[in-house]
């Protein structure tokens, strides 16, 4: 994530105006009232499995927002707000369980997993008479895929949502029942299967954006890999006893930031992508409870960017337009594909988990003797990253430390971090506390967020108490980290999972970056001396790693000893102290003697093999219904005298687009990538929603093209 200048202004703006106090509030104790929660399977009755049989189950499940009008999560850019879809986002759950115990891991096509996410999750859960039997926030593992082209506002927290205008319910509300649904139904699909391990190797996929940081670490340790990005793809084949292929979960470490700032489409980003793709070439169908589930999960990504050679990320939506996106998604997909198809390897031995609650205010860290610190962002984060989107006006530059900020070398920058620092200290004057800077070391705290809050009783900018857990699934161990781990953060993470638990039986291990929480990135001691965007937002100061690993530790020693461990202190639910100033649909309109549905400028008449079909049509704000598990366009094609279906809006050859056309009026251009397309006669549907001005009322919409040709 590059969070940038945008988000200072915002804050200066509000300590301008003085100190606002938030309130407001929201029933989320609706029920999902689906199908599904009226047919869960009572899985306890199947027969306890043994050695390398396991339960296993795969879910998938919407979890698109709203696709007008609001601001993007993940580049910061608040100009950068939804007006159509590109590719839906998936919620991707898998469960698995030994007889005794049961995971959850879920991959959602979302730019960072925010605590507040999985509470709200892990409550509905709670709610459910025969989830809750075997599910809760312990052995659930929610994790993102860090695209930045999906809708945000869904943190609840200050800063995450800042350049959003707020926390948007109706996203919120979408991503916390997608996912919950999505965990339905693998847990109704649960079936005794084998799950088959691989690994390999990705060449020319990803490229290192911190180098400076990077080669601070020990020369020796830098020594032990040919790479300074991890090129290691892990994957899991999931089997029935039946031979039924029920899905594949693959962990690597990419940024989802191909696709740059200036689209407008929703869209899973590279990971997406290649998700999508596998899922076609099995023919899973999304619209079905049972299906073929392709989940490429996050990674130790948090200096690796998929743009190097590329320049800053365009905002083509296309593989043919946009070589970085090309050259991740095909590179992603063809490599889990060698790896799924040769995967014999399987995975035996127990399953098991544990989970923790620390304040990472007030760790004590034995191996540095030191704490860990309320969380602060360094100056160097208003420089965003240079190679995903850089400030266009960087307050600080990277590389910018205690050191570097003196009056004699640097006065202007000097003079900007003690004005900024005077301005938190007058509203919180713990910020120039000598025990907070020195606790930061080489961190120059430009927004003391572990610190800083806008309402007097209400929470900080940032969550201080975050979730440490560890699943294993036999001989795989895998490291939930809320956060954004850099190359080396990970490999020593996932080198002292498999030292703590050999003696349990683990030979391989993963990091599962941005899971159950976010709290922004995890560096390395050396890089964090180096102060660049990723150190400068390493929030909990330099002794963080050695915190986080630590914990690990920790749950090692317990999986191994089967001893518990302590819950910790349960973090507060701030979705009630929010506000949203986002913009609301008050009403459609359309012109004069018009309907909703009708076609504005219709398509040509016939098209070659190739070309792009463009139709546009008078349509309703897509807010009004967000179409969950549904669609707003369907290519249709004459078949023996019937229109059959043959593409949808989550299809990456069709984008819905959304534009505002005076006061009220909506334009919705429908396009179709005829690239694929076979001979024949073909007509575009629009379906939508509009809302009355009188009353309130939203009543649904459809609107159909004349027919065209493509040759």
């Amino acid at each position: 994530m590059n969070i940038k200048k945008l988000y200072i202004m915002a804050i200066l703006l509000i300590l301008c105006c003085g100190i606002i106090t938030i309130s407001g509030c929201y029933n989320f104790n609706k029920s999902a009232g689906t199908e599904a929660d009226n047919n869960l399977l009572l899985s306890s009755n199947l027969v306890n499995t043994d050695g390398n049989v396991y339960l296993i189950g795969a879910g998938i499940y919407d979890i698109t927002g709203p696709a007008g009008e609001i601001v993007m999560q993940g580049f910061a850019v608040s100009t950068q707000k939804t007006a159509g879809i590109h590719l839906r986002l998936r919620s991707r759950a898998f469960v698995i369980g030994d007889g005794n115990k049961r995971v959850v891991f879920v991959s959602a096509d979302l730019g960072m997993l925010f605590q507040m996410v999985k509470l709200k999750v892990c409550e509905k859960i709670a709610g459910n008479a025969v989830l809750s039997k075997f599910y809760n926030e312990k052995n659930i593992l929610l994790s993102a895929t860090h695209t930045h082209n999906g809708p945000g506002g869904f943190s609840g927290y200050f800063l995450y949502d800042a350049t959003v205008s707020g926390f948007v319910k109706q996203n919120f509300n979408t991503i916390v029942d997608g996912i919950y649904q999505s965990i339905i139904r693998a847990h109704n699909n649960i079936k005794q299967g084998k799950i088959f391990i691989k690994e390999g190797t990705i060449d020319g996929c990803g490229g290192n954006r911190a180098e400076t940081a990077y080669n601070n670490n020990p020369a020796d340790e830098r020594a032990q890999y040919n790479s300074n990005t991890d090129k290691t793809i892990t994957l899991l084949k999931f089997v029935t006893l039946e031979g039924e292929e029920i899905g594949l979960l693959n962990w690597y470490a990419v940024h989802a930031d191909s696709i740059g700032p200036d689209n407008h489409l929703i869209s899973g980003d590279n990971k997406g992508w290649a998700s999508y793709m596998f899922e076609k070439e099995k023919g899973a169908n999304y619209q079905s409870s049972r299906t073929f589930v392709a989940a490429f999960a996050q990674s130790n990504a948090g200096d690796v960017t998929p743009n190097i050679g590329y320049g800053q990320a365009p905002s083509y939506v296309t593989l043919a337009k946009n070589k970085s996106l090309s050259n991740a998604v095909l590179k992603q997909f063809n490599k889990a594909k060698e790896l799924y198809n040769n995967a014999t390897e399987e995975l035996s031995g127990s399953v098991d988990f544990r989970h923790e609650w620390v304040d990472m205010r007030t760790l004590y860290v034995e191996s540095t003797e030191c704490y860990t610190c309320a969380a602060g962002m360094g100056a160097s984060f208003s420089a965003g990253s240079p190679y995903d989107n850089p400030s266009p006006i960087s307050i600080f530059p990277n590389g910018t430390t205690i050191e570097s900020l003196n009056w004699n070398d640097n006065a202007m920058n000097a003079f900007l971090n003690s004005y900024l620092s005077g301005i938190f200290a007058f509203v919180w004057p713990a910020t120039i506390d000598p025990a907070y800077k020195k606790c930061h070391a080489e961190k120059p705290v430009l927004l003391p967020t572990g610190i800083a809050h806008l309402n007097t009783n209400g929470p900080t900018m940032t969550p201080q108490i975050m979730p440490i857990q560890m699943l294993k699934i036999g001989k795989l161990a895998i490291a939930a980290v809320p956060a954004e781990v850099t190359t080396m953060a990970g490999r020593r993470i996932k080198k002292d999972l498999i030292a703590g638990l050999e003696q349990s039986g683990v030979r391989y291990s993963v990091v599962a970056a941005l899971s159950n929480s976010y709290s922004s990135y995890l560096a390395t001691r050396e890089e964090y001396a180096m102060q660049w965007y990723e150190g400068a937002c390493t929030q909990f100061g330099p002794n963080e790693l050695a915190a986080f690993q630590q914990e690990f530790a920790k749950l090692s020693n317990a999986i191994t000893n089967g001893s518990d461990v302590d819950s910790g202190p349960t973090p507060e639910d701030v979705t009630g102290q929010t506000v949203d100033f986002t913009a609301k649909v008050l009403f459609d309109d359309i012109p004069l003697f018009k309907n909703f549905g009708d076609v504005f400028t219709q398509p040509n008449s016939s098209y070659s093999r190739g070309d792009t079909v463009s139709a546009v049509f008078w349509g309703g704000h897509p807010n009004n219904n967000l179409r969950t598990q549904d669609t707003f366009l369907i290519i249709e094609k004459l078949v023996d005298g019937t229109f059959v279906p043959v593409a949808w809006d989550w299809d990456p050859e069709t984008t819905y687009s959304w534009q505002r056309d005076s006061i009220a009026y909506s334009k919705i251009t429908i396009t179709w990538d005829t690239a694929d397309a076979s001979p024949g006669t073909y007509r575009i549907r629009h379906t939508g929603d509009w809302k009355s001005g009188w009353t309130g009322k939203i009543s649904p919409y459809e609107g159909i093209t004349e027919v065209f040709k493509v040759n």
